[in-house]
């Protein structure tokens, strides 16, 4: 089936308030508007690398992102002109939701918010693949003396979550798993900070999230894990990029994901020097941000057939559960293979 990218940019927006429920944090987000085009900027520099832009509009989320604090973009980026604009989001739907409004050129999400951004009529693009963790810094969690033993009993329960994030395809795989469907709770959609305080208040019976928010309330509140992400979190997640950008600033695309690349190596190798980076951003004790460094992962890897594959699967079964309302080809917002040939760096590593 093929789907309209040139949508009215109302109905894309109408699109991503139903599937997402986005609007009201979206727009509390401070993002920087204006962009300048190809015909401001200066087509050769003295490294060689052709841009077509002056300002490169950068997304983070803000339960952490060392890219952003190093500033690794932004010094890679200045001998040639450009400037680097970052923006705060609380969670990949709200950063998706920006990108599609052309707030943001780049960013980095879970596997889940692209289908959701492509099944709003989005036009996207898939840049790299995240190396994939463990699963243990993604969970659904009860407090401590719940009667909620299992996965299982779940059923009828009001289930927190933030729709259309990487929780939103834990909680259906966890579900579909002891032979629960999604229609079999009473989900709840908050963002990651709204549901930790309520869990905390001991206002949420259950809780899907990641770190460091899981981290926090294991700690603080002594929360239970029912069932972190393990066998479930494999796709890693995604560097994403507005579609245009992507097509228009190769070269420049390129760089950007080789500093983001060689960042994460050195973050793989010097785990207690990201804590440090982490602890005054997050404003989080060390000994707990250790394991939340232990239970990520931060080096990218190339798109491949088989990730291609894998998340064609996830969005399907949100399709089959009737969370998003038509089928979509993932393939759609995928590059082509000349074009990966352009973006990708070298030292990125094959599945």
């Amino acid at each position: 089936m093929n789907f309209n990218f040139n949508l009215p940019r109302r109905t894309v927006v109408q699109k991503f308030i139903k599937y997402s429920a986005l609007a009201a944090v979206f727009f509390t987000a401070p993002i920087a508007t204006t962009v300048v085009q190809a015909q401001n900027a200066s087509p050769a520099n003295k490294t060689g690398i052709k841009a077509n832009v002056k300002v490169v509009r950068m997304a983070y989320q803000t339960s952490g992102d060392i890219v952003k604090i190093k500033g690794v973009v932004d010094k890679r980026l200045e001998p040639l002109g450009i400037k680097v604009e970052w923006s705060p989001f609380p969670a990949g739907p709200q950063l998706m939701e920006a990108m599609n409004a052309n707030r943001v050129d780049i960013g980095n999400v879970g596997e889940t918010p692209p289908i959701f951004a492509q099944a709003a009529g989005a036009q996207l693009a898939y840049l790299a693949a995240r190396k994939p963790s463990k699963g243990e810094g993604s969970a659904i969690v009860v407090q401590p003396d719940s009667p909620i033993k299992s996965v299982r009993d779940l059923k009828g329960k009001k289930v927190v979550f933030q729709r259309g994030s990487a929780s939103h395809y834990l909680l259906l795989r966890a579900l579909a798993e002891v032979g629960l469907k999604f229609s079999d709770i009473q989900p709840v959609s908050l963002t990651p900070a709204e549901a930790r305080d309520a869990f905390i208040q001991k206002k949420i019976d259950a809780w899907v999230a990641w770190d460091p928010f899981i981290a926090v309330v294991q700690r603080t509140a002594n929360a239970r894990v029912l069932r972190n992400a393990s066998g479930i979190a494999t796709q890693g997640g995604f560097v994403m990029a507005r579609r245009a950008f992507a097509r228009e600033n190769p070269e420049l695309v390129r760089v950007i994901l080789e500093e983001i690349d060689k960042l994460g190596a050195w973050a793989e190798s010097n785990p207690n020097e990201v804590v440090k980076i982490l602890a005054p951003e997050l404003k989080l004790d060390p000994a707990l941000l250790s394991v939340v460094v232990r239970r990520r992962t931060f080096r990218l890897q190339k798109i491949s057939d088989s990730i291609i594959r894998e998340q064609q699967r996830i969005a399907d079964l949100f399709h089959k559960e009737g969370v998003i309302p038509q089928k979509i080809a993932v393939r759609e917002s995928f590059l082509s293979s000349q074009q990966y040939a352009s973006i990708t760096p070298p030292r990125l590593s094959s599945r």
